[in-house]
């Protein structure tokens, strides 16, 4: 594997694109549009916040890999088992839940796509036994391709979308708070948003181990520069689409004082008719189309992120190289238990996505600052070279971020649970 500090970013786009695909999902398709819907444009220095303090540890994973050869569990390890067996703890904890919410929103799609009342479950199952068959026969040079693909579809659709909505959009909301004050379920909501805005810290690790395999796959690994380029182009993405969602819930239906559904069928329905209404009755199967692809990439690459992730915990807690534990039985196995885990967790949530989707994302909203914590500490460690690790500016902005993350998450709980 040759190491060039050149200026072939062809060779390293990739891995940034795989984070948007996970990313542009849940956190953005429900989400995002939902915030727009209920609050109008009142939520969106919320995302852009979100987003900016969750900046640093997200590109702490692509940097660490880049500048170590090493993915971030190896960071972790480096501070000590206890910094892996937390992850594996928060990994364990939220795994179900982030796959379970992530399919059940694809198969609602799906479902609104056939317009055949085929059941939610069956079409769950029928979508994670594809992803994972996609999985096998390709590899990650398979994923890749596909991400790159559907991300070009929706971004475009979505920005034309965005710019028609844009004479209907409640600007008056703004600034506004709503009626009486925020209850808690209007922070119950605001944590949800926040959690996987624009996705959950979990996927700096997975960013890491993509950083790797794309080295791996081309025979060139990046520089930390350029790894970083890769990952910016990515973020700014996610960010950009994320604007776009809530500004098309707000334009859409928070003008017509519309509530989207909680079963996946009807809520994927009124999803796509966000854009039908705004582009034309002509583009529904097109963008329902978009739709269901963006939704099946975030579905593929979070049954390969939690695997991929779960195999190299295995093998750095053995100390083995590891980026090349993926390509062993133990991805495999922690795929089988990942995709019928979810299925189970799918059972009692089928007809309540909305439920689901918020128990997931308060899962990652709490986590939140204890993962930034770890990211820190490992791209700032001497195992990195000090000419890769970052810069005072970008490390002042990590820890801002962390202390922000910190005191919503303290203070979310203390809302939720202290006596009244």
């Amino acid at each position: 594997m040759t190491s060039a500090r050149g200026g072939d970013l062809l060779r390293v786009i990739g891995p940034g694109l795989l984070f948007a695909g996970a990313a542009v999902g849940v956190s953005h398709l429900v989400q995002s549009t939902r915030a727009g819907a209920q609050y109008g444009l009142a939520p969106l220095g919320l995302v852009l916040l979100a987003c900016a303090m969750k900046y640093p540890a997200f590109v702490f994973g692509p940097r660490y890999a880049a500048a170590t050869g090493r993915s971030l569990l190896w960071g972790y390890r480096a501070r000590g088992r206890w910094a892996v067996a937390l992850y594996a703890v928060l990994t364990l904890a939220t795994m179900f839940a982030i796959e379970a919410a992530v399919t059940l929103v694809t198969a609602g799609l799906a479902q609104a796509l056939i317009g055949v009342p085929v059941p939610v479950a069956w079409l769950a199952g029928a979508i994670l036994a594809g992803s994972i068959a996609l999985l096998v026969a390709g590899r990650y040079a398979w994923l890749d391709r596909a991400i790159k693909l559907m991300i070009a579809l929706l971004t475009v659709s979505t920005l034309v979308a965005t710019l028609l909505v844009v004479p209907r959009l409640p600007w008056r909301t703004l600034a506004s708070a709503p009626a009486g004050g925020f209850s808690v379920t209007d922070v119950a909501f605001a944590a949800a948003l926040v959690g996987w805005m624009p996705s959950a810290i979990d996927i700096a690790v997975w960013s890491s181990l993509w950083t790797l395999a794309r080295a791996r796959q081309t025979g060139y690994r990046p520089s930390v520069r350029e790894a970083t380029l890769d990952f910016d182009i990515g973020y700014a993405g996610t960010l950009a689409l994320a604007v776009c969602f809530l500004l098309l819930g707000a334009g859409v239906m928070h003008s017509a004082g519309r509530t989207f559904a909680a079963a996946p069928g009807a809520f994927a329905a009124q999803v796509v008719e966000l854009y039908a209404q705004t582009l034309g009755g002509w583009s529904r199967p097109l963008l329902g189309l978009a739709a269901f692809a963006v939704m099946l990439s975030t579905t593929v690459t979070v049954v390969d992120g939690f695997p991929r992730a779960l195999a190299a915990l295995g093998a750095v807690l053995r100390g083995r190289r590891d980026d090349e534990a993926v390509e062993g039985p133990a991805y495999w196995i922690a795929m089988a238990v990942l995709a019928v885990g979810s299925l189970l967790v799918i059972g009692p949530f089928v007809a309540r996505l909305k439920a689901l989707v918020d128990l997931a994302t308060t899962l990652s909203f709490l986590t939140a600052p204890v993962l930034s914590t770890l990211n820190h500490l490992a791209v700032t460690g001497v195992e990195v070279p000090a000419a890769d690790r970052p810069g005072q500016r970008l490390r002042r902005a990590s820890l801002a971020g962390i202390a922000l993350q910190a005191a919503f998450a303290l203070g979310y709980l203390w809302l939720r649970f202290a006596p009244a």
